[in-house]
């Protein structure tokens, strides 16, 4: 007999042998109806596999994220079956799960493919999948597998066997098609019910330019033909909100070749936006005992090899810069954390100054190939909302809650709702690999624990996954869509404060090392920008919208009026504009709705009579008429209905 144990904490026995599928029916017909992939002891299994020792057994449906992944990856094998069939010849190489779908990486040969063939593979792949083949795995000798390729004439897959262990080598087979493969499937092809190709490019075998090109094929799949309905609209939604094409349209920012690639110009409305959440950042960060300070855009060489930078960043960063002075080496920099350290040591601290907590908005620079450049996500230059706290290691706990406050506030203000939090602690298996005192780690992770459960956080907890400096807090937050995005990270570093040598005098007398807190709430100005924007379709809260409203006259006759009523917007310290072409009110109107603007205040003879504005709404709303001191009592309503409020 053995001993399973199930995420509940629970321990069920059962006779050596059983199956996963047979431990889900112990559980519930409708749970094992479900059930497409497990992990047993954090190895992935099939529902097939047979288990023999006592362990932890979690079971994943659909609705998992290991679940989808052995569906994904499934499906790409049946796609791999499609390729080989229609295409003899085609040299198959790696085919994963991603997080949207799955690809497969094929030596096409002679074949020439292009979306227009997508159609007769989609066909295909949904003419084997009715098949309902059985996933089978199966232990193969190293010798076995290499024969195997090597009489299909595959040398992707003979290097790969290559590299393998004998002993440690499985392939995946259904119907008549066998892949090297290490596992994690779904129990049979008949669960995949829709298949949709989604894009086609070129990719180096191994990511290594120098190595043959081959073509990846990207696609996605679904239990429910519904679903892939409902993810195809979802597509056809991200495409509208897509940032690069609000940021055009909206003319928030640019980008110029001749400035360079991956430099992004902010416009004007852009500027004033980006302005905005500085202020409002630089607002919270005074109330809550931050200092500003500034650094400059370059540092020494020198500064960033005793930072562990130059080791880190230097050999894909922006090359050194030379000055006339022979000896002299400057780095753009990748970090402003060098910086501050910097600063903090500029002079002595004794323990009743702590914490000391410097914020800067500082560009840094980092080297990022041409094509993983996109829009404001991946850029070469970005500003980092950066801040780093010196604290002593008894006021750790203290800090970890101040910052996850702040960050709340921000997440709250900009309608960022829907978020877990990520602990990130060391592998207690493998603790060299770490550096700093045992007891300052145990002090860190259990603050950063202590803060997550206080302040109700759902969160979960990924061993391992902390930084070699400390253990480290990251929000992964939900847009409209339903995408995740890391936003926002609250590090413990015990690293830098080594290197810099940075000492505070304690009660003692003594000198001791200051604990250091990273923080960034929005990550970078640019990246948060572009998730904003997508998040909210470029229909930001009013505070933050560059132009709040727009004064539509109903001919040019009325310029005067519509300019008192400008004059009232902006004594009440509305952000407004006017527009007193000579064009029909249904173009103006038009047109501001495409521009996002927030309100439209119609004048003509009546409103100019009465001393009123019509108030028309985005989205069509009629507001009627009302003055502009009623007006501005509207916006400021709004204004604090969307602000958080933020206490110390």
């Amino acid at each position: 007999m053995i001993n399973v144990t199930l995420p509940d904490g629970s321990i069920k026995e059962f006779e050596s042998g059983t199956t996963v599928l047979d431990v889900a029916k112990s559980i519930s017909e409708g749970l094992a109806r479900n059930v497409i992939s497990a992990k047993y002891n954090g190895t992935t299994v099939e529902t097939k596999t047979k288990l023999t020792t006592d362990g932890s057994l979690v079971l994943f449906t659909w609705r998992d994220d290991e679940g989808k992944k052995a569906f994904w990856h499934s499906t790409s094998h049946v796609m791999a079956q499609a390729i080989q069939d229609l295409y003899p010849g085609a040299k198959l190489t790696i085919g994963p799960a991603i997080d949207n779908g799955f690809y497969y990486d094929v030596d096409f040969g002679e074949h020439k493919v292009s979306e227009n063939d997508f159609k007769k593979i989609e066909d295909k792949m949904l003419e084997i999948a009715r098949g309902k083949h059985e996933f089978k795995m199966r232990e193969v000798s190293k010798q076995e597998a290499l024969d195997f390729y090597k009489k299909e004439n595959n040398p992707f897959k003979v290097e790969l066997i290559e590299n393998l262990t004998d002993g440690d080598i499985t392939f995946c087979d259904h119907d008549t098609f066998t892949d090297l493969c290490r596992g994690g499937h779904i129990p049979n092809t008949g669960i995949i019910k829709a298949v949709k190709l989604m894009n086609i490019a070129g990719a180096y075998w191994r990511g290594d330019e120098h190595n043959p090109q081959l073509t990846r094929v990207y696609g996605v799949s679904f239990p429910k033909q519904k679903e892939l309905k409902e993810y195809l609209e979802l597509l056809e939604e991200a495409k509208k909100r897509d940032h690069r094409k609000l940021g055009k349209e909206l003319q928030l920012f640019t980008f110029s070749q001749k400035v360079g690639q991956g430099l992004p110009l902010w416009l004007p409305k852009g500027a004033a936006l980006r302005e905005r959440l500085e202020n409002f950042l630089k607002k919270a960060q005074q109330k809550a005992g931050y200092e500003q300070v500034v650094s400059p855009h370059i540092g020494q060489k020198e500064l960033y090899v005793t930072s562990g930078h130059y080791a880190k960043y230097g050999e894909d960063s922006f090359q050194p810069i030379k000055t006339p002075s022979e000896d002299e080496e400057f780095l753009l920099k990748p970090m402003n954390c060098p910086h501050h350290c910097e600063i903090f040591n500029s002079q002595s601290w004794s323990y009743r100054d702590l914490p000391k907590r410097f914020a800067e908005f500082g560009t840094v620079y980092r080297y990022e190939q041409s094509g993983e450049l996109h829009g404001l996500t991946r850029v070469r230059g970005f500003t980092q909302d950066d801040a780093h706290i010196f604290c002593t290691p008894d006021q750790l706990d203290e800090e970890f809650k101040k910052v996850i406050d702040l960050v709340l506030y921000v997440f709250g203000s900009l309608g960022f709702e829907n978020f877990t939090a990520q602990v990130s602690l060391r592998d207690p298996e493998n603790k060299e690999k770490y550096i700093g005192e045992e007891e300052n780690w145990v002090k860190a992770e259990n603050a950063i624990i202590n803060a997550a459960k206080e302040k109700s956080l759902n969160y979960v907890i990924e061993t391992g996954e902390a930084a070699f400096y400390g253990p480290k807090l990251d929000f992964m937050v939900k847009d409209a869509l339903g995408r995740s995005w890391q936003l926002g990270t609250i590090q413990v570093d015990y690293n830098l404060p080594e290197r810099f040598d940075l000492t505070y005098k304690g009660s003692d007398n003594d000198l001791h090392r200051p604990v250091m807190i990273h923080r960034a709430p929005f990550g970078s100005m640019e990246r948060f920008i572009a998730i904003l924007l997508e998040h909210t379709g470029g229909n930001f809260p009013l505070w933050l919208m560059p132009e709040q409203a727009i004064v539509l006259s109903l001919s040019e006759k009325y310029e005067n009026y519509t300019k008192k009523v400008l004059n009232l917007l902006e004594n009440h310290e509305i952000r407004g504009l006017a527009d007193n072409r000579s064009e029909t009110m249904g173009k103006k109107i038009r047109e501001a709705e495409m521009n996002k603007l927030p309100y439209m205040l119609i004048v003509g003879e009546q409103e100019e009579k009465d001393g009123t504005v019509s108030v028309r709404k985005h989205g069509g709303e009629d507001l009627g008429a009302m003055t502009v001191e009623q007006f501005a009592e509207l916006i400021n309503a709004e204004v604090n209905s969307s602000l958080k409020s933020f206490e110390v």
